[in-house]
């Protein structure tokens, strides 16, 4: 599990500011990818998504992507494909998905078509999971508000007396 350690920022500057992220999870593409062109470095996938080298070869290693093509001299070679599922592994990431349940999910592509009922299966279980932490980070979010609102009504009080 990953922490994050956060502040509060002004809406101009949480606008501003770029997002921490996870070092397993790819946000936003923050560059295009070049028209015409499907053959990628590491380093340009890097800059695409975010992630490390050290995680894109652990991806590799692990089952997550399919083999990935090299040119003549060893390097990887990267396609838009592979950043389409880089893209889909970041968002199954952000469900809190096992990395145990993603790589069963890429060796279930991989198998082909006749995988198409196991795969709804884990997405669906997956889908239940995310619908579940929506409902508690909910509940959550009511009892800071009601926090929140006793502590701003408490800090008048208390400043209102003090003035006195």
């Amino acid at each position: 599990m990953t922490v994050l350690h956060t502040t509060a920022l002004t809406a101009t500057e949480a606008e501003e500011a770029p997002s921490p992220t996870d070092v397993c999870s790819a946000p936003p593409r923050r560059h295009p990818r070049p028209d015409g062109q499907d053959h990628y470095t590491i380093s340009e996938v890097v800059a695409f998504t975010g992630l490390s080298a050290h995680t894109l070869r652990w991806y590799e290693r692990i089952g997550l992507m399919s083999h990935i093509d090299r040119s003549h001299t060893g390097q990887r070679r990267y396609t838009n494909r592979d950043l389409d599922w880089l893209d889909l592994v970041g968002k199954l990431r952000l469900t809190g998905m096992p990395v145990a349940d993603m790589v069963r999910y890429a060796e279930l592509v991989r198998e082909g078509e006749t995988t198409y009922g196991a795969r709804h299966e884990l997405l669906e279980a997956t889908r239940r999971d995310v619908l579940e932490r929506i409902a508690e980070l909910r509940d959550t979010l009511a009892v800071l508000d009601r926090k929140i609102s006793f502590y701003s009504d408490a800090g008048r009080v208390y400043e209102a007396e003090r003035a006195r």
